[in-house]
């Protein structure tokens, strides 16, 4: 299957390889998803959409096993302030769906950003910009094809948001 995110990956000679997983609608997290492709959850990771007040939208990837640290991303990216995007506007800014979201092929060229921790390893998953398919490939190839600046953004989960579902910043967005 050719996604709008394999297309770009396939235009620039990157090697990638997909993997398929069946998607449970009630549990779209990063965890779950990792459990499902087989890899841990500090190699896979989500693309959340935030937004400062100075530079506007942006994407943020940070492994599935922990969360954003917004100061972290307002200090990276040259804003005071982040926030994170509402999920009703998940779709008309980027193109995704929740749980789809990448910034390959997205439907405007955001900034990316990275956590370093992705250097850490040789193969990182993303979303291929639909539900039930990851792209798996090398950190330095991500970077490549996302323009991503790499930095600490992701943190230990706190203990309230991780029962939070409606807690913007916990691993219920992917």
């Amino acid at each position: 299957m050719k996604t709008n995110a394999t297309r770009q990956l396939d235009k620039l000679g990157i090697a990638y390889e997909l993997r398929n997983y069946e998607v449970d609608p009630d549990d779209l997290g990063a965890i779950k998803v990792a459990q499902k492709v087989g890899l841990p959850p500090s190699q896979v990771f989500k693309t959340l959409v935030a937004k400062g007040e100075a530079h506007g939208i942006l994407l943020a990837v940070v492994p599935g096993d922990l969360e954003l640290d917004l100061k972290a991303l307002a200090r990276l990216s040259g804003n005071r302030r982040m926030e994170m995007v509402p999920v009703s506007q998940l779709q008309p800014l980027t193109g995704y769906m929740r749980g789809g979201v990448t910034a390959l092929a997205c439907k405007k060229n955001y900034p990316v950003y990275l956590d370093e921790s992705a250097t850490l390893h040789a193969v990182m998953a993303v979303s291929a910009g639909v539900r039930g398919t990851q792209i798996l490939l090398a950190p330095a190839d991500y970077i490549r094809s996302t323009s991503a600046t790499l930095g600490p953004i992701a943190r230990a989960h706190h203990a309230h948001a991780a029962t939070d579902p409606k807690d913007p910043t916990t691993c219920s967005r992917s």
